[in-house]
């Protein structure tokens, strides 16, 4: 069981596994129009699907997403396989899959992020694996730069491109039942003492204007509106409006000093 995964509902476990010689029979049989055998053949190469799906590094919600784009795209290489191409079905079938992946990937990220960036990324992921396959250590930024000769910082950029994006709510450290979010670890140098001081001060230095006055600072910049407009709305001239204005951000300004 330690080799087991489940993704998308569906156990590794109990896919059935194909010679080369059920793949050929398997092909013609649904070339002449056989459901019940495509049906199977399609069960039969989920694997595939996941090992592509694994080259993306997806986890979670993500990886069952790409996992059932990845069967979009497996179901059109059958579909499109021609037996008389001299290649095996999987080398016709990983580039598909790839492809159905790779759109749904361009399609649904929360950031756009250009075709030229994109395969950049996809180069240097793939050549992360070839090294990883040949080093017994996770490949390093500059070791993939060098092999698809691209300069470190294009590589670099590229892979954050198309990296996850992360809610300022996830959780990044837990112990226990205490968890503790990516905001709490933001400093908010705005939220100085000194500001939140002087945002209390110009709070209550508002309170002590008339109703008029508040009424006119409201309109003014709150709401945006000009000096003509909220004289036409509250009935009074636009000098008295301008002078209650005047006389108000005074009476704020020499609270604050």
């Amino acid at each position: 069981m330690a080799s087991k995964v489940c993704i998308a509902g569906v156990d590794t476990t109990k896919l059935p596994k194909l010679t080369n010689k059920d793949i050929v029979e398997m092909i013609l049989k649904i070339k002449n129009g056989d459901e019940r055998v495509r049906d199977q053949f399609v069960v039969a190469n989920l694997r595939l699907v996941l090992s592509v799906v694994h080259r993306f590094n997806a986890k979670g919600d993500k990886a069952d997403d790409m996992f059932q784009v990845g069967c979009v795209g497996l179901i059109k290489a059958i579909d499109n396989f021609d037996e008389n191409l001299n290649v095996k079905f999987s080398t016709y079938a990983v580039p598909m899959i790839v492809g159905e992946i790779r759109r749904y990937l361009r399609d649904n990220n929360s950031i756009r992020v250009s075709r030229s960036m994109r395969d950049i990324a996809y180069r240097a992921m793939q050549a992360r694996e070839e090294l990883s396959k040949t080093c017994l250590e996770e490949p390093t930024l500059e070791e993939i730069a060098k092999k698809i000769d691209m300069p470190l910082k294009t590589v670099t950029f590229a892979l954050d491109a198309i990296s996850d994006t992360i809610s300022l709510s996830d959780p990044i450290y837990s112990e226990g039942t205490d968890a503790i979010a990516l905001l709490d670890q933001i400093a908010d140098e705005k939220n100085t003492d000194e500001n939140i001081n002087e945002s209390l001060s110009i709070k209550y230095a508002i309170k002590t204007l008339s109703e008029r006055e508040k009424e006119i600072l409201l309109m003014r910049y709150y709401v945006g509106k000009t000096q003509t407009e909220v004289s036409d709305e509250i009935g009074i001239s636009q000098a008295q409006v301008s002078r209650l204005e005047k006389n108000a951000l005074k009476a704020i300004k020499e609270f604050l000093i």
